[in-house]
């Protein structure tokens, strides 16, 4: 994982979907588990899903309350 990828989970927008124009820091667990067995997309958004997913998988999505702060 880079740090640096934390604060993108919180800017960058699911492009499309159900939860469309929702920050991926608040995609709910069970979206982030249809990608995990579906496969996540390529680039830099399936890393990103791929992130958040461990987060929330393993109950670390409060490392990102210090940023949602700012």
């Amino acid at each position: 994982m880079n740090s640096d990828d934390l604060p993108l989970l919180l800017s960058w927008r699911m492009p499309y979907g159900r939860y469309q124009g929702r920050p991926l820091a608040d995609l709910p667990g069970n979206y982030l588990n249809w990608f995990a067995r579906r496969g996540f997309p390529p680039g830099k958004l399936g890393q990103l899903l791929a992130l958040m997913h461990e987060l929330d998988h393993n109950g670390l999505s409060s490392l990102l309350d210090p940023l949602r702060q700012r």
